[in-house]
């Protein structure tokens, strides 16, 4: 079958069933909490949560969801090119019960489709069901297990071997330590040449097993007491990989010859791709493989790299053509970066291709998705023009600079050994416009690691003087003088008509008064709007404004054609006011907060809102971790209670006595001033929160999103510091903690099997700790922020508590370590002449040496000894001087040690050191050996 066959076939075997055929959901999520939509679920979460009745009768669905995971804790970009299944574009077959259908017709349907309608061989399948271990939640998954054995028997197989038990991590999914959850089940094919695999390469990250389907079983709801109750309704919620099934059902003959690697870029799904980079390149794709996607990319050979070009291109531009599809355009923040970075990398790997910078190539392939895809995405041909067009700018753009940042790397790295400075990083990426992840992929190419400690520090110091640089443009302006008036209209408008006043030139800006605007201008401590200025047809931007007495300018180009006089049109740029606003609401509920938890004498010392945070600073002592919690509760509380935000001008006269109204003593008020309120009835002053501000603000809580504060500290005495985010930038920096988070917890999960593995063969007892659930981020994005903050923190405590299991298992390696080291010294050491000199050379850890060198002093050891441990990354060195020697320990080691490239030294008598050259133990030893006997 061709892919459009299989991915119909998958859709008319549903519609058999009774599901509605739906399309793909967008790849702009719905969600503010998703970078791009990521699973098949995200659409249909109203309906599995019971907010929404799904429309189809019966509540069946089947669809293919356009899905990206290039971002946040589902990145799959490194590993893209590498082996034979990754993609950071893909697309999900689903088959969807909303209340309606369970396990049994899930899993029964499920192998109808794969083993009777298109032959997966039922010997090369295996099948998870879920088994916790202790502590783990819920129980074993008998009646999934029950419905596959039945499968299984009827085709002569044994169950025993063919389904697998599943640990929590990889086969129960939850919504959060509370609310709707349930098992899943996963199916696997066996790819090896023979299929006797017996399993055990089942969700070990082996491309010679890999999962074709996933099918969720959403069927309890998680108790605040740890209990699982049955859901009144349960659904069905199944992933299929649509390219790894493509590559299943065409790489193997039928399923008759498995004796080479099926892989997804081996399909129609990638093959026109790489025939038009064939034609345009002048080079031939060959579809080989490194060993892993850990392998070290600086001893990949010439050819190897080419493959490798060629699948990260023909990914890639799958990726960036669907984005700009859907309307998702490249840019500098969020998810538009994550795209720039994607064309930036794709550009690279051109360059192993011989695309030069005079030419693009990237647009050049557009034409082959349409002609290959469009029959299903329709909106590929409907914006093929739009996307040919942001390509060849993004590509001709970054062509400018790519060459010589490339020169400029290969300069900087020539000679070098380990690692790449963050300073010549950030260069790369400020001056030539490098993405930090494509510095890190050249270094790795030439065995470097980039020092991304340093170039986070200097971008933080870059973003602050960004800020200051606008401020001092600011400055420069308020010496103008100016009688005119400006009224601003952004209370109620993102845009105005207006007539030019005055024009004022400035060194690097014009300066432009208007009569009206809706231009905001940067005052109790709300950031200003940018934005834009038509006029004549002619859109000019806008990048600051600034008051000057009673009027408003607009800070233009230098060369804006415009001149007093010409009616204009002023245009905020609500991308970056709406943020803005949302800050500026939760801080005045913040404000309100501290006072209803904290203290009423908690006064506003100063404020900052911008579009990525607020900070809040107020007179108190520190703040316990209960009342932070507190804080985010009530606030977060008052922004899902939708209440309405209002604002109206009374005579300051009127309300100056009220306690319940925030206003701040040393604040010049003029006669009429202007109450922002929260909740009550408006205009009858009766909200919980009240302030005088002249800023502008959301207009429902609701609008505000997902509050969390950052961190709290002391800036002065007696003065306090709250930094906080709210909406997508809350979304944005707790996705920036959790991939950091992720990140640590695969280490540390590595070092703690790794140390755990070495525990058991040492006879000593391994240090467990439990795997983390699989977290269903679309349902979680609909929860409540008690649910959603429980999630949070439980991840942040997991990483901890896996932190500390790993010092755990640390201290008992080195513990049985010393314990086996001490009895292997003593054996070693009763079996040698202790009357004359001694060379020891032994496979062993440092404790080893340690113990050799006790054992010889308890002995009372005359002559002279040097030992030589190798513990499999380097040598370990010692030597220990006896009274009956004239010789000298510490110049002992240090003659020896350069022998295997090392060092070290010491007393007299004890003397230590350390050599990395493992080779040379043999040459080391018989020197050591020439010198001493």
């Amino acid at each position: 079958m061709t892919s459009a066959e299989v991915r119909q076939s998958f859709i008319d075997f549903f519609k058999s069933k009774q599901h509605t055929a739906v399309p793909s959901a967008s790849l702009m999520p719905q969600s503010p909490g998703l970078l791009f939509t990521n699973a098949g679920m995200n659409q249909f979460v109203p309906y599995f949560l019971g907010t929404e009745k799904a429309p189809y009768s019966p509540p069946r669905a089947a669809d293919t969801q356009k899905c990206i995971r290039a971002g946040g804790k589902h990145n799959d970009l490194e590993d893209v090119g590498y082996d034979t299944y990754h993609h950071t574009f893909f697309e999900m077959l689903g088959n969807w019960s909303f209340g309606d259908y369970f396990k049994k017709e899930a899993i029964e349907w499920g192998w109808e489709l794969i083993v009777e309608l298109w032959g997966v061989p039922a010997e090369r399948l295996y099948a998870t069901v879920y088994s916790p271990s202790e502590g783990d939640p819920s129980s074993f998954d008998q009646e999934a297990y029950d419905f596959w054995a039945a499968l299984f028997i009827k085709k002569g197989l044994d169950p025993k071997k063919h389904i697998i038990n599943g640990n929590v991590k990889d086969n129960f999914w939850m919504m959060g330590e509370t609310g709707p959850c349930g098992p899943c089940s996963e199916l696997h094919v066996d790819l090896t040449p023979n299929g006797d695999s017996g399993g055990k390469l089942v969700n070990m990250d082996s491309d010679l097993c890999i999962e074709i389907w996933n099918l969720v079983f959403i069927q309890y709801n998680a108790e605040a007491d740890g209990s699982f109750r049955d859901l009144p309704a349960k659904h069905v919620d199944t992933g299929m990989g649509f390219e790894r099934v493509c590559s299943l059902i065409q790489n193997t003959k039928g399923f008759t010859d498995f004796s080479k690697k099926p892989t997804n870029y081996a399909t129609d799904v990638f093959q026109p791709i790489f025939h038009t980079l064939e034609k345009l390149s002048g080079k031939t794709y060959v579809d080989i493989y490194p060993d892993s996607v850990e392998s070290d990319k600086s001893k990949i050979s010439a050819e190897m790299k080419e493959a490798i070009a060629f699948r990260v291109i023909a990914d890639h531009i799958r990726t960036l053509a669907f984005s700009l599809a859907d309307g998702i355009l490249l840019g500098n923040t969020g998810r538009n970066y994550v795209l720039r970075r994607i064309l930036r990398r794709a550009v690279r790997y051109g360059r192993t291709l011989g695309f030069s910078s005079g030419q693009t190539f990237l647009p050049r392939l557009v034409d082959t998705l349409v002609d290959e895809m469009s029959g299903v995405f329709p909106e590929l041909k409907n914006r093929a023009g739009v996307i040919k067009e942001n390509l060849q700018r993004e590509e001709s753009s970054f062509n400018e600079t790519l060459d010589r940042g490339l020169d400029m790397f290969e300069q900087e790295v020539e000679g070098q050994k380990g690692r790449l400075s963050g300073e010549f990083a950030f260069k790369l990426y400020d001056t030539f416009g490098f993405p930090s992840d494509l510095t890190q992929l050249l270094s790795a190419e030439r065995g470097l690691k980039v020092d991304m400690a340093t170039f986070e520090t200097l971008m933080d110091q870059q973003r602050e003087l960004g800020r200051k640089a606008r401020t001092q443009q600011l400055v420069r302006a308020a010496d103008i003088a100016s009688e005119v008036s400006t009224i601003f209209t952004g209370f109620e408008t993102d845009e105005c008509n207006a007539t030019v006043l005055e024009i004022h030139l400035q060194e690097d800006s014009l300066l432009v008064i208007t009569d009206r605007t809706p231009f905001y201008v940067e005052m109790g401590g709300q950031l200003g709007d940018q934005g834009s200025l038509t006029v004549k047809g002619i859109n000019y931007p806008v990048s600051a404004v600034q008051q000057l007495a009673s009027a408003r300018a607009h800070s233009l180009p230098t060369d804006a054609l415009i001149v007093v006089g010409d009616e204009v049109t002023l245009r905020i740029d609500p991308t970056r006011r709406r943020p803005i606003e949302a800050h500026h609401s939760a801080t005045h509920l913040l404000h309100w907060a501290l006072h209803e938890i904290v203290s009423t004498d908690a006064a506003q010392q100063g404020s900052m809102v911008s579009r990525n945070r607020l900070r809040f600073d107020f007179n108190s002592g520190a703040l316990s971790s209960e009342q932070i919690d507190a804080l985010e509760e009530k606030v977060n509380n008052s922004i899902e209670a939708g209440d309405a935000v209002g604002w109206h001008e009374v005579p300051h006269a009127s309300i100056k006595e009220r306690k319940d109204i925030q206003q701040f003593f040393g604040d010049k008020y003029g006669d009429e001033v202007r109450v922002v309120q929260i909740g009550g009835q408006q205009g009858k002053l009766d909200g919980y929160s009240m302030e005088l501000c002249g800023g502008t603000h959301v207009r429902n809580t609701k609008e505000i999103g997902l509050f969390k504060i950052k961190s709290e500290g002391a800036i002065a005495s007696g003065v306090r510091r709250i930094e906080a985010v709210c909406g997508v930038a809350a979304y944005d920096w707790i996705r920036s903690v959790v991939e950091k988070s992720t990140e640590e917890e695969k280490e540390l999960r590595l070092l703690l099997d790794a140390t755990n593995q070495a525990l058991i063969s040492l006879g000593a007892d391994p240090i467990k700790f439990p795997l983390f659930p699989h977290i269903m981020a679309g349902m979680l994005d609909e929860a409540s922020f008690e649910q959603k903050n429980a999630v949070f923190k439980e991840m942040l405590a997991y990483t901890k508590g896996l932190k500390a299991a790993t010092v755990e298992s640390d201290k008992a390696l080195k513990k049985a370590q010393a314990a086996g080291a001490a009895k292997v010294a003593s054996e070693l050491l009763s079996e040698l002449h202790l009357d004359s000199n001694l060379v020891i050379a032994q496979e062993g850890s440092a404790a080893l040496l340690q113990e050799l060198l006790a054992g010889l002093k308890s002995r009372q050891f005359t002559r002279t000894a040097f030992c030589i441990i190798d513990d499999g990354d380097k040598l370990h060195l010692g030597a220990l001087v006896g009274t009956d020697s004239d010789l000298n320990a510490g110049k002992l080691i240090q003659s020896l040690a350069p022998i295997a490239g090392g060092k070290g030294g010491g007393k007299l008598d004890l003397a230590r050191g350390a050599a990395p050259q493992r080779g040379k133990l043999i040459e080391l030893e018989a020197s050591a050996r020439k010198l001493l006997l």
